[in-house]
């Protein structure tokens, strides 16, 4: 069992064992249990009541936060010539094609997101198995693959964010920094929540929200009540 640290034997404490905890005191706690001299990112963590083998039930979907997640995206665009000025005007990082999909086959990852034509989708076959373990590989439902390459990255470099259920039925997702605002935090937890909660599929049985969890890097979980979402 890994040793805690002091940090971690002072901040432990202050998170009521067994207390479920509304939105407002979970975001302002969240930034006093904190135990990294770093900006931390905080996550949440959402166990859902769905079964992710099955199509209808396999839990994604994108949304723009309120308050940006604190860090900046790095956008790679794959596209051809005549949309490289587009891409490159909006701010992506990285504009082109096949020199790229030749780093890529060659192990290079160093992108948060990639942006993609409809038409150069069908040379991202041969890196599918790098890019999908990674949630790399673009996809219509995310928006990441449109004609509309300048909106879509200001929609990244804006805050939007893409969230998937895993195998276990989770959500894992950053809704910003320990530097923001209790209030922000806040913000940007209650309209991913109400994201995730319009795509409840009608075939889910029970609760859809099993369990909620908030905290920031390396510090101790605190639970949120499931019933604060409406």
């Amino acid at each position: 069992m890994a040793k805690l640290t002091k940090k971690r034997k002072v901040a432990n404490p202050k998170v009521t064992a067994g207390k479920l905890y509304n939105l407002d005191e979970a975001s302002a706690l969240v930034k006093e249990t904190n135990t990294t001299k770093f900006d931390s990112s905080i996550d949440l963590h959402i166990r859902l009541g769905v079964d992710p083998r099955k199509p209808d039930q396999a839990i994604r979907g994108t949304v723009t936060l309120p308050n940006g997640t604190g860090k900046t995206k790095r956008v790679l665009v794959l596209c051809t010539p005549e949309k490289e000025a587009e891409a490159k005007g909006a701010g992506a990082d990285h504009v082109g094609l096949d020199e790229y999909l030749q780093k890529i086959e060659a192990g290079w990852t160093d992108i948060d997101v990639i942006i993609a034509m409809p038409t150069v989708m069908a040379k991202l076959g041969k890196i599918g198995r790098i890019l999908g373990p990674r949630g790399l590989m673009p996809n219509p439902k995310t928006g990441t693959v449109t004609m509309d390459i300048a909106g879509a990255v200001n929609e990244v470099k804006g805050g939007k964010i893409a969230f998937r259920v895993d195998k276990a039925g989770i959500i894992h997702s950053s809704i910003g920094r320990v530097s923001f605002t209790a209030s922000k935090i806040k913000e940007n937890a209650d309209e991913l929540l109400h994201a995730i909660n319009k795509l409840k599929p009608s075939s889910a049985k029970g609760a859809y929200f099993k369990s909620i969890s908030m905290a920031s890097t390396m510090s101790p979980g605190i639970k949120i009540d499931p019933k604060v979402i409406k």
